[in-house]
C-alpha cells in the first residue's frame, strides 16, 4: 500500500469564473513508504497546492488522493501526517515542551504521557537543554527543529514540508538537511518535500518530481542513487552532481516546451 496515492489530479481555483486558475492538471503520483520525495518547479507551478492536496486543506476539482488507503480527508481526522512551513509557526507563549506537546493535547494524551514524547523528541533533535526555553530565545534553525520535532510527536506516518529551510542561511540549511535524513532515518518516516533549490532536492531525496509551469504537471521523475547514508562527502561526488544535471536538465526541457506553446497553455 502507498504511503500517498494520486490519481489524475486537478485543481482549478475560482473554477467557471472569468477569473479561474487551473493550478494543476492530471497529476499522478505514488509515494512509497519510508520514501522521501521532493517536488520541484518554478513559482506557481502548484507544488504547494499538491501538498495542500495530500493534507486535505484543499479539495481537488478532479481525480483522488489517498494517504495510507484512507480518504485524505480521513487521514486528516485521523492526525496521520505532521505538516513543517518555512516559518516555524511555534507559539512564543509557550516553552519548547510545551509547543511540541500541543499536539498531543489535542489528541487527550494524559500530562504525563505528553512529557514523556516531548522529553524523546528533544533528544531527537539534539535540543534536550532548551525544553524551558521559549522560541524567542532561539535561532532561526533550533526553531525549524522543534517544529519538526512537534510535527513528528503524534507519530505521524508522512511528513509534509513546505520549504522548510528556505528562510535560513546557506550553512543552517545544509546542517538541518543533514539533521532531517538523520530523523526520518530513526523514525521511518515518509516524507513529501517541496523546495526550490535544485541541490537540496537531490541531496534529500530518493525520487524529484519536476512539475511544469501552471497548469502544473509531473513532467518528469529524477532517480536519485546516493545511497542511505549521506554526508558532506556526498555534495562531492559524481553521483550528486549527475543528479542536480538530471534535475536542471528537466526544468529547461519544461520550460522550453512551455515557452513554445505561446499563450494558450499559461
Amino acid at each position: 500500500m502507498s504511503a500517498v496515492s494520486i490519481r489524475n489530479v486537478s485543481k482549478a481555483f475560482n473554477e467557471g469564473k472569468s477569473n479561474q486558475v487551473d493550478a494543476l492538471r492530471e497529476v499522478s503520483l505514488d509515494v512509497e513508504p519510508g520514501e522521501f520525495i521532493s517536488l520541484i518547479g518554478p513559482s506557481g507551478c502548484g507544488k504547494s497546492t499538491l501538498l495542500r492536496l495530500i493534507a486535505n486543506l484543499l479539495e481537488p476539482t478532479a481525480g483522488e488522493v489517498a494517504v495510507n488507503g484512507k480518504s485524505a480527508t480521513q487521514a486528516r481526522l485521523d492526525q496521520d501526517y505532521g505538516m513543517a512551513f518555512q516559518q516555524a509557526g511555534l507559539f512564543d507563549w509557550r516553552t519548547v515542551r510545551k509547543n511540541i506537546e500541543l499536539p498531543l493535547e489535542l489528541k487527550g494524551w494524559d500530562k504525563s504521557a505528553r512529557r514523556a514524547r516531548a522529553e524523546e523528541m528533544l533528544q531527537l533533535v539534539q535540543l534536550p537543554e532548551f525544553a524551558d526555553h521559549y522560541p524567542w530565545q532561539l535561532s532561526g534553525g533550533m526553531q525549524q527543529r522543534i517544529a519538526i520535532a512537534r510535527a513528528l510527536a503524534a507519530h505521524p506516518p508522512l511528513l509534509l514540508m513546505d520549504e522548510p529551510f528556505g528562510a535560513l542561511d546557506e550553512m543552517t540549511r545544509e546542517y538541518m538537511q543533514g539533521e532531517l535524513l538523520r530523523i526520518c532515518a530513526a523514525t521511518g518516516t515518509t516524507v513529501v518535500f517541496v523546495t526550490h533549490s535544485i541541490p537540496e532536492a537531490v541531496y534529500l531525496s530518493n525520487r524529484v518530481v519536476v512539475m511544469s509551469p501552471r497548469p502544473g504537471r509531473i513532467t518528469k521523475i529524477v532517480e536519485v542513487s546516493l545511497g542511505a547514508e549521506r554526508t558532506e562527502d556526498t555534495r562531492n561526488r559524481t553521483p550528486f552532481f549527475e543528479a542536480i544535471t538530471a534535475v536542471r536538465e528537466g526544468l529547461r526541457g519544461m520550460h522550453a516546451a512551455h515557452v513554445g506553446l505561446g499563450n494558450d497553455d499559461r
